[in-house]
């Protein structure tokens, strides 16, 4: 009887210990929750990130495809063809980085704060970015072509 009582009690101790272990390798893996805006780890700093960055178009892509720049700094979109319009995520809406809809935003007279959208074609387009996060873009004429511009502080 001895026996089966210390072999049970080993395998409790065992399978407490793999529990313990399992919860201290999945706790000390979390990382920080995003910060308002869409996903740099709170209190992320990167004072190595460029102020400025440059993308190319070629009718068909992003080059690169992912860029990250400062808090405040800015992004140039240069194309081969006149057919690129740069905007933000979701497509067609536009609005992921103002939260204001394309036909908002895009309309004659509109005097809210500047899009992330370039509102019509055109072969080159600069946008400051003044909130952190990560912020995805598309070609409204070929939204097949994505990427995204992460802002840090």
């Amino acid at each position: 009887m001895q026996n089966s009582s210390s072999a049970w009690i080993w395998w409790l101790v065992g399978v407490a210990i793999i529990i313990g272990g399992g919860w201290w390798i999945l706790s000390g893996s979390q990382t920080a929750a995003p910060t308002e805006n869409a996903g740099t780890p709170s209190g992320a700093e990167n004072t190595s990130a460029p102020v400025t960055a440059a993308v190319t178009y070629d009718g068909t892509s992003f080059s690169p495809s992912s860029v990250t720049i400062q808090q405040g700094g800015s992004v140039t979109f240069a194309s081969s063809v006149n057919t690129m319009w740069v905007a933000s995520a979701p497509h067609p809406a536009h609005t992921g980085y103002d939260d204001t809809a394309r036909d908002v935003h895009c309309a004659v007279g509109y005097a809210g704060a500047a899009p992330f959208d370039q509102c019509r074609a055109g072969p080159s387009y600069t946008f400051t970015f003044t909130k952190t996060g990560t912020w995805p873009f598309h070609d409204h004429a070929n939204a097949t072509a994505f990427g995204s511009v992460t802002v840090v502080q």
